[in-house]
């Protein structure tokens, strides 16, 4: 933007009609160009021609004067943006052929104009990207990681929820019933290993089973309709293991490979001319009248004390915000974007304990009465066999980066089997 705004000032102090007339490529001036008086300004990257370099050089030495430049000597021999080269003109001084190189004005940053920006290349920004190059728009997805899915898509319990845990009337409830019946449709045509193993809430305590009741009509309210109470004898034909007064049963509820899903979903993308650039971040944006602007470049390079790094500016109509836990930070570097737009970020996380070196004791999904602010600790099981408990839920004051645990320590749980008199 610096070079930008230079170029502006220099054409409008240059008051020369050549000058004016030139055309010419802002976004390729700062590549390096030759001078050359006997038949104008050439980039040594096919920029267009500049005619008469000798009146771009006499404004150029007065827009450095303006700006406190140090000239003396040869007109640009001491002038800090230009770098000697052999010429071809008297004494070889570098009036008659110059290269523009100069850190105090750096190259300038391609702009690349594309309709749609995604953002985030987990499960949400890859069905978004998806959608919208099926319907035909260009998109490019940015993802700061080397890979698709590393954030939260990756750590969850892969669960295929029916819809009767939110509440009634609501668009989450309303998307999840929706979305359930679309991503089993999604998955059998595209070769998605899934599998609907159905999930009981289960009351412990006669006093919890109005509760169920209470989540069945709530469930039915919002497009449930193959919710059942079971009672203790029909539980315990289904899962023996299991200790319970009475159940809900959802019989479509189930579980699906992620990663495949992700894989599968990013395949669709670029099928429809999606394009992915990874290892790529934001440094800053803003919102403008035309467009979003988004700086972009190398998330290992991008600098954000000095602004360096940045490899494009994209100029985009729409950008999609599906950054996850980074959402509203994302968000706070839109210059343009109200802050009071940007909602209140609320962090948790949770552990998992997996079960191995026994058989799998359970076949269903088993979550408990749903506690305030989550689901609770339950059973979820993998298309491997692979039983889960969990996660439990730890509020934090602020993101953490990292897999450390501050709370937590690294726990080994072994599961004892009960004495066969006792059972």
């Amino acid at each position: 933007m610096a070079l930008v705004s230079r170029l502006k000032t220099l054409k409008q102090t240059a008051n020369l009609k050549k000058l004016d007339n030139a055309q010419f490529n802002i976004q390729q001036m700062g590549r390096p160009f030759a001078a050359c008086s006997s038949v104008g300004l050439h980039s040594v990257n096919d920029c267009e021609i500049i005619p008469s370099s000798r009146a771009l050089g006499e404004s150029s030495t007065r827009f450095m004067h303006k700006n406190g430049a140090r000239t003396g000597g040869s007109e640009f021999d001491r002038l800090p943006v230009w770098l000697p080269m052999r010429g071809k003109g008297p004494q070889g001084n570098n009036l008659n052929f110059a290269r523009f190189h100069s850190s105090q004005c750096a190259p300038a940053v391609p702009r690349e104009r594309v309709e749609c920006v995604v953002v985030g290349a987990g499960v949400v920004g890859l069905a978004v990207a998806r959608e919208l190059a099926s319907a035909g728009r260009e998109v490019w997805v940015i993802e700061g990681a080397s890979d698709i899915g590393t954030g939260t898509s990756s750590r969850n319990s892969e669960v295929i929820h029916a819809g009767l845990h939110y509440p009634q009337g609501s668009l989450k409830a309303k998307l999840c019933v929706e979305g359930k019946d679309s991503m089993y449709a999604y998955c059998q045509e595209n070769g998605v290993p899934y599998k609907r193993v159905g999930k009981l809430i289960v009351a412990t305590q006669s006093q919890q089973v109005p509760l169920l009741e209470k989540m069945q009509t709530a469930g039915e309210a919002n497009g449930v309709h193959d919710l059942r109470l079971l009672e203790a004898t029909d539980i315990r034909s289904m899962e023996p293991e299991l200790q319970c007064v009475k159940a809900l049963w959802s019989p479509s509820s189930g579980i699906l490979d992620t990663h495949t899903f992700m894989s599968t979903l990013q395949a669709d993308a670029e099928e429809h001319g999606a394009s992915f650039a990874f290892n790529t971040s934001m440094l800053r944006g803003a919102v403008t009248k035309r467009n979003i602007e988004l700086h972009v470049g190398s998330t290992e390079a991008l600098t954000p004390s000095s602004g360096k790094g940045v490899d494009a500016i994209l100029c985009a109509n729409y950008v999609v915000n599906a950054t996850g836990l980074y959402a509203q930070s994302f968000a706070r570097k839109l210059d343009g974007l109200p802050v009071d737009s940007i909602p209140a970020s609320h962090f948790a996380r949770g552990c998992y304990f997996s079960l191995s070196g026994v058989k799998s004791p359970f076949s269903h999904l088993i979550y408990p009465i749903p506690e305030d602010g989550g689901l609770g600790c339950h059973v979820t099981l993998d298309l491997g066999g692979q039983v889960r408990f969990g996660p439990d839920v730890e509020w934090l004051p602020e993101l953490m980066n990292g897999v450390s645990l501050s709370t937590h320590s690294n726990v080994q749980v072994r599961l004892l089997g009960r004495p066969k008199e006792s059972r």
